[in-house]
């Protein structure tokens, strides 16, 4: 009989902590307050993420039987159909929450939800697997800011509130790229260009996060430098160390490193919208994230 802690190891429980600040640095990029919608395209997207990490150990199970027998389908510990199963409630549910933000919310998680179903069933293994990747995390960002927009008029249209989420979405997908490029290679190891590129890229992304106006005053601009700095070197160290000695522990590390940089990404991304308050509870999961890595791998 399958446990808690097998579903919690099949679901990649600690990595969900990368995941709420997708919708809080779209509702901020689009200039609305948290509020009722935002707490449902939070809850949808949670659904969304776990559905694909259901989902992908589903579709990769006679590959992991041979790299990853430990994992909970190739030992046996959870049936290949209840996982499926889970991955369909659970897309199921992440498209219902959005529908109850708004029909825009449910159009950008309906295509969120295809992309994810896309890359676990077809993409994950060809040279579309991480724009794929990519293009899910920018999904996710654009559903907090047209569901955080809502039907207001002082925050413009949810289309307005797209426009304006466009380039943190970028940012957090070109992350997610280089993340993705990595961790094709965290069974096997090997590979000193993808972590190497993924340097490169932390850097230009940092400095990209770091740089131009901030929303408001002084402290707003110290708090973005800080949660960028956190999220290159959140990053940045494991690729260094990954790049140097490219073996399956380090380059699982890397993955690691760059899951749980995330989230000081998003909370810089936030605060450069001017959204302090969401920058600092983002910040604050940062440990939390860490510790549970410890008990639960992310990867």
């Amino acid at each position: 009989m399958s446990t808690p802690r097998d579903w919690a190891e099949l679901l990649r429980v600690s990595a969900l902590f990368s995941v709420p600040g997708d919708v809080l640095a779209g509702a901020a990029a689009s200039g609305a307050r948290p509020g009722a919608r935002t707490a449902l395209a939070t809850g949808a997207s949670l659904c969304l993420y776990e559905a694909g990490m259901a989902l992908n150990d589903w579709a990769d199970r006679d590959e992991d039987a041979v790299e990853r027998p430990h994992r909970p389908l190739p030992s046996g510990r959870i049936a290949p159909a209840r996982a499926l199963t889970a991955a369909a409630g659970l897309t199921v549910a992440g498209v219902g929450l959005a529908l109850a933000a708004g029909r825009p919310a449910a159009l950008a998680a309906t295509a969120l939800a295809g992309t994810v179903w896309a890359y676990d069933l077809r993409l994950k293994h060809t040279p579309a697997g991480p724009a794929a990747m990519a293009a899910a995390r920018g999904l996710d960002l654009l559903l907090g800011a047209v569901a955080s927009a809502g039907p207001r008029a002082d925050v413009g249209s949810p289309a307005r509130a797209a426009r304006r989420a466009l380039v943190p979405a970028a940012v957090l997908g070109a992350h997610t790229y280089v993340l993705t490029t990595v961790s094709r290679n965290e069974t096997r190891g090997g590979s000193t260009g993808a972590p190497l590129a993924a340097l490169g890229a932390t850097a230009a992304l940092g400095t990209l996060t770091g740089s131009g106006r901030c929303a408001d005053e002084r402290p707003r601009a110290y708090a973005r430098a800080a949660l960028t700095g956190a999220y290159v070197a959140t990053a940045a160290v494991p690729y260094l160390h990954a790049a140097l000695n490219p073996s399956p522990p380090l380059t699982q590390k890397a993955v690691s490193g760059g899951i749980r940089a995330m989230i000081p990404l998003q909370a810089a991304l936030t605060a450069r919208s001017g959204a302090l308050t969401s920058a600092a509870l983002l910040a604050g999961l940062v440990p939390v994230a860490r510790r549970l890595a410890r008990k639960v791998s992310p990867t």
